[in-house]
């Protein structure tokens, strides 16, 4: 049986940094991020731009994109999308890497991805403090919402998406998430 060689997050930082290439560290071990295709970087600079404009208009705080968040001492995660609100920014520092998960983590499925890895992502922004997670399905224009309560729900292309508890007042059209035009 093989042994998986871990590292600590000092090792993890210190791995060399090439352009376009972006490491995750699972538990202690090393996760190379794969380029994205076109369509997970479309449905995922539309959910940028929605619901950072949205943010932004009112004042919540900021959204994100593959921003490095330490969910524990050996998990650092780089969701696709993110939130933190307001009050939480001010005790971040921009030039260092976010101590603990954002108010809402946003991951969009790449074909290359596992659903166990999926799964085990999900659970570990929720344990580190998620108030949710929203997993987008661009093959099949659906999203999967996970919430810390234990909660969970599945939203349609031709349903918006809501969060009153994180962003009040949002309701994000599924149609034009996914929309290619």
């Amino acid at each position: 049986m093989a042994t998986k060689t871990l590292l600590t997050i000092e090792q993890f930082d210190q791995l060399p940094i090439r352009e376009g290439i972006f490491y995750e560290l699972n538990e202690g071990e090393v996760v190379t991020m794969t380029e994205p295709m076109p369509r997970h970087n479309w449905v995922r600079d539309n959910i940028a731009r929605l619901t950072g404009n949205f943010v932004e208009e009112r004042k919540l705080g900021k959204v994100f994109l593959e921003t490095g968040y330490r969910l524990s001492p050996e998990t650092v995660r780089i969701p696709d999308v993110s939130f933190v609100p307001a009050d939480r920014m001010r005790e971040i520092d921009l030039d260092k890497r976010i101590e603990g998960a954002p108010a809402l983590a946003i991951e969009v499925v790449s074909p290359t991805d596992l659903a166990e890895e999926l799964t085990q992502k999900v659970k570990q922004y929720l344990a580190a403090g998620a108030k949710a997670v929203w997993v987008f399905y661009p093959k099949t224009r659906e999203v999967q919402v996970f919430r810390a309560d234990g909660g969970s729900f599945v939203r349609r292309e031709q349903e918006t998406l809501e969060d009153p508890d994180i962003l009040p007042g949002l309701s994000l059209d599924l149609k034009t998430v996914f929309d290619q035009q």
